[in-house]
């Protein structure tokens, strides 16, 4: 049995003094866990978390990847610095950057296969909007997204994350139920078990709001191996919630 995955996301959150306080709370909360726990710092504080988390149970994640591998593109941060510093995940497709710097589901995909070819695993954020869900498209919407990832990655698909992220149902304190979450992972895991001979080794992580009083409810459906924790996973107590109810 695969262990799960709670990874939070602290989008553009944090300053050096706060870091330090919340890393310290959760670590020192933070016993034998039983799945694997990974946080999402902005790409500014890598080095001081890298340091902070150096030798614990908690892996580092990037909040994205460049889909440049190196050259002339300002402000833009490539797998292979991720890597020095330590970084074991880089989110990919978020929502957030879907809408907000018009990442396409082709870009997502080559996003995926850089932070592969460095040795990073990503986490492949899927979501349909409240829009595409009340028009009935939901299934479409998040094969068509993770097709492309499956299509420009082949074989390696199979060392990917899966985030699946209602669009609705982030940063809005709404989540989908635990029924309506699994009934898309479950669409998605067909999806993969199409694609590869392993994949019941990927994992799939609910990201749409889970927090500290759901969180045990969508953790023990069938086919959701984790969670991507934005909010949440802020709060120290809240965090080591989620992650005590992996167990």
């Amino acid at each position: 049995m695969k262990k799960k995955l709670i990874a939070g996301n602290w989008k553009m959150n944090g300053n050096l003094t706060a870091n330090a306080k919340l890393l310290g709370d959760i670590l020192a909360g933070l016993s034998q866990p039983a799945c694997d726990v990974a946080v999402g710092v902005p790409a500014v504080y890598l080095a001081q978390c890298q340091s902070v988390l150096a030798g614990t149970a908690i892996d580092l994640a990037s909040q994205d990847v460049s889909s440049h591998e190196a050259g002339a593109y300002t402000g833009e941060i490539s797998a292979g610095m991720l890597k020095d510093f330590g970084v074991r995940y880089a989110i990919v497709g978020h929502s957030e950057r879907r809408q907000y710097h018009g990442e396409t589901d082709e870009l997502v995909a080559i996003k995926a296969q850089r932070a592969l070819a460095s040795g990073i695993t990503p986490i492949v954020c899927v979501g349909e909007t409240l829009a595409e869900r009340e028009a009935g498209k939901t299934d479409e919407v998040v094969k068509r997204q993770l097709a492309a990832v499956i299509h420009t990655n082949g074989h390696c698909i199979s060392e990917i994350v899966v985030a699946y992220e209602p669009v609705w149902a982030i940063g809005t304190g709404k989540t989908a139920s635990p029924e309506q979450a699994q009934q898309v992972h479950a669409v998605l895991r067909a999806q993969l078990h199409a694609a590869t001979e392993h994949s019941a080794r990927i994992k799939l992580l609910y990201g749409g709001s889970m927090n500290a009083a759901n969180a045990a409810a969508l953790l023990v459906q069938p086919d959701i191996d984790g969670g991507l924790i934005g909010g949440a996973a802020l709060k120290a107590q809240d965090f080591l919630t989620i992650i005590a109810a992996c167990a």
